[in-house]
């Protein structure tokens, strides 16, 4: 399916206002549109629920894969202020306020493979060579439904939210900037931020838990055919033997856009500017980054799961994103050596880099579809275990964290663990660089590079394996770790031809 059109659109009013001869205020506001995901020959196809929430087992097909159009009247307001405290031009404060939209424009990856023109098709105990060879020309045999005789084809619904809110983040900052000399400026900021209409990675014909009400307690185990378990009344369940809402697809992959981030920093940044040929930055964030959903495919997170565990309450996610690294901090110096200077035996310059980085969180899992939702993408969360006692985290590459710290939850339901409680390897780096530059002419010179990067061959571990347990035993491989954030030790050498 090709040819998707959406229309954007923007208008833009701001003005500045000068309260006093050392303040200024800006006012603005910013207006977006878009027509929405389209097809110029009426070929969008998504799916819909009907009135029960379930996903109706054929597409709808047309002109949009919208059923609404949510992005037509964006408003962002924008606000900011600079103050010259003193009127010296040493000490400015300045704040600022903004709303940001995200116009939903990238769906090739979820809309371009449903039916009835590139679905995906799901297959259950069926051997290969009873499907093979695939006659490109012979129509798909019809959906799966009731009193559909066989064959029939069931697919692999994905798609994004029919009436999809436009993902919106409000943000604001506040700082202050002060020169402590002539060549030397600190400047300290608090940044935050918040988010609504995010994505979320949500299957939508995963089976939706229920609270028992049987006084004797009730069997769970969902969809599972090889485990099952009985849970005591007001317990959260799947119950045994469950179908998803429609058996007549696959589990399912879709975007829905009801997810909030929250970031909060402090900024600390101080700069050297050139002088007797050395200048240098150093800064340092302390931040917390929180939301429901970081990775919504697995490629781009790699330390959490990519999907939500509990589809009608996505706010059980909410915890410390991915992406958040708690303390970050680097320095980069640049120094001019005397030796020589001004003649053709000078131009020498050494540089550095410095990077110091705490661990990002990681979630550990039960590695199955422990709570027999049918969601195959694995978001089951474990556990933690009442009678463990020691250290969670074990910092070990052969062992990063101690998987006896967690228990396998009662089939049919969810682990009690938090979404990124846990934090993996920190990060430190240097790279250093020598450059000697020769004029060649007036408007010409040459500049040799040497560049080593991680100068110190220091070893950054990369993400634990997350997955603490193995065909209902705590797995050897928990917590073990096979790959690095860095690369080793590398020196490279270069020309570059300034003119």
């Amino acid at each position: 399916m090709g040819g998707h059109f959406p229309l954007f659109g923007a208008w833009y009013v701001q003005d500045s206002i000068k309260v006093r001869p050392n303040l200024t205020v800006s006012l603005g506001i910013r207006q977006e549109f878009t027509t929405g995901w389209n097809e110029v020959a009426g070929r969008a196809a998504n799916y819909v629920t009907d009135a029960s929430g379930a996903l109706i087992t054929d597409p709808v097909v047309g002109s949009s894969v919208f059923t609404k159009n949510n992005a037509t009247h964006l408003f962002a307001p924008r606000v900011a202020l600079a103050w010259d405290v003193f009127g010296n031009g040493k000490t400015a404060i300045r704040s600022g306020f903004g709303m940001y939209y995200s116009l939903i424009d990238d769906l090739s990856f979820l809309l371009n493979s449903l039916p009835p023109f590139n679905g995906a098709v799901g297959f259950t105990n069926v051997s290969l060579p009873s499907i093979l060879p695939i006659t490109p020309s012979l129509p798909q045999p019809p959906s799966c439904g009731p009193n559909v005789p066989q064959p029939c084809t069931t697919f692999a619904p994905q798609g994004i939210q029919p009436d999809a809110k436009t993902p919106t983040v409000e943000e604001w900052n506040f700082t202050i900037e002060q020169e402590l000399d002539r060549k030397t400026s600190l400047r300290a900021a608090y940044v935050g931020s918040f988010g609504y209409h995010g994505f979320l990675s949500i299957d939508p014909n995963s089976i939706p838990a229920q609270i028992c009400s049987n006084a004797a307690g009730c069997a769970s185990g969902g969809v599972s055919t090889t485990i099952k378990g009985t849970v005591p009344q007001g317990t959260q369940y799947i119950p045994l033997g469950a179908s998803r809402p429609n058996p007549y697809l696959t589990p399912g992959f879709f975007w829905y856009t009801a997810g909030n981030s929250s970031y909060n920093a402090l900024q600390l940044d101080v700069v050297r500017h050139l002088s007797r040929g050395l200048q240098f930055r150093a800064n340092y964030t302390w931040s917390k980054n929180l939301d429901v959903n970081s990775g919504l495919t697995i490629a781009q997170a790699n330390n959490q799961p990519q999907m939500v565990m509990d589809r009608l309450d996505p706010h059980r996610d909410w915890g410390l994103s991915a992406l958040n690294a708690t303390h970050q901090a680097s320095i980069s110096a640049s120094y001019e050596l005397p030796f020589f200077r001004g003649s053709r035996l000078g131009g020498w310059q050494v540089n550095s880099i410095v990077t110091m980085l705490s661990g990002f969180p990681f979630t550990p899992l039960v590695g199955s579809n422990r709570s027999g939702d049918g969601n195959t993408r694995n978001p089951d969360r474990p556990n933690l275990n009442p009678s463990f006692s020691g250290p969670v985290i074990l910092g070990k590459q052969t062992q990063w964290f101690d998987p006896r710290a967690f228990s396998l939850p009662t089939p049919g339901t969810w682990g009690n663990l938090g979404r990124g409680v846990f934090e993996g390897p920190g990060l430190a780096d240097v790279d250093a660089s020598l450059f000697k530059t020769t004029a060649l002419s007036e408007h010409t010179s040459l500049q040799f590079r040497a560049e080593i990067f991680n100068l110190l061959n220091h070893t950054n571990l990369g993400t634990p394996n997350a997955v603490a347990f193995s065909n209902g035993q705590v797995s050897a491989s928990a917590g073990l770790i096979t790959s690095t954030a860095t690369t080793s030790r590398q020196i490279q050498f270069g020309l570059k031809l300034i003119f």
